[in-house]
């Protein structure tokens, strides 16, 4: 049964909104789940709870509404301690590890997936696909550093930058079906492989993970109603 105040706004494609469903799972938080009609309409309390960027995820505890995914997610680690081991490491130094990863996925990698499903040219495509391939051998590399031999980024446990990126690998495989190129592989990332294997399969994670096909079919509507929205009109 859902806590009477604790309730999550989102949309059932968006990889922002699973973190944040990751995260509650994580700490074992039970809450009332609203599905917004994205990208049809926008619900009042959504509006209400999110007036500056009108977006998904808004995490409501109590009264209070929490909106951005990062910022939600360390809500939910600082609120919620006792229920499981910490999101974020307690060492300083590795939190700002973390912390850099996590924006970089936010800021950088998940923008230029973007791109590479909904750019409007097909050389912006093309440039942001070199980006995904490449920051996926950074994650790669950071992956060995954080984790230090262990099954996540953030050691034994899934931890921020799991979160963070992991949200985006059903987004991946999206990209990976429609361009039949394989991005995270064995023979260029073989702990991504094997990182991607232990994070599906993860009881906070695989059954809130939206199913590959039903993102693709999503993405080739929203691709043509991106491509309709861009096209010159006379």
């Amino acid at each position: 049964m859902a806590e009477s105040n604790v309730m999550l706004l989102g949309t059932w494609a968006s990889p922002f909104v699973l973190r944040v469903k990751i995260a509650l799972r994580l700490k074992s938080v039970n809450y009332e789940y609203h599905e917004e009609n994205l990208p049809e309409s926008k619900s009042d309390l959504l509006l209400k709870s999110n007036p500056v960027y009108k977006k998904v995820p808004v995490l409501i505890h109590g009264h209070n509404p929490i909106c951005e995914s990062l910022i939600i997610v360390e809500y939910i680690d600082e609120v919620w301690t006792t229920s499981a081991s910490s999101i974020l490491p307690s060492d300083a130094y590795e939190r700002a590890q973390s912390r850099f990863w996590a924006a970089y996925v936010e800021d950088k990698f998940s923008t230029a997936l973007r791109r590479v499903l909904f750019g409007t040219t097909e050389e912006d495509k093309r440039a942001a696909m070199a980006e995904v391939s490449e920051g996926i051998l950074l994650l790669e590399e950071a992956f060995v550093k954080l984790s230090k031999g262990r099954a996540f980024f953030g050691g034994e446990n899934i931890g921020f930058v799991d979160i963070v990126f992991g949200s985006l690998l059903a987004w991946i495989e999206v990209i990976e079906k429609l361009s039949e190129m394989k991005l995270i592989s064995e023979a260029k990332t073989p702990r991504l492989v094997q990182w991607a294997d232990f994070f599906s399969a993860h009881e906070a994670v695989k059954d809130v993970s939206p199913a590959v096909d039903k993102l693709v079919e999503f993405a080739l509507k929203l691709g043509a109603r991106v491509l309709k929205a861009t096209a010159p009109t006379n």
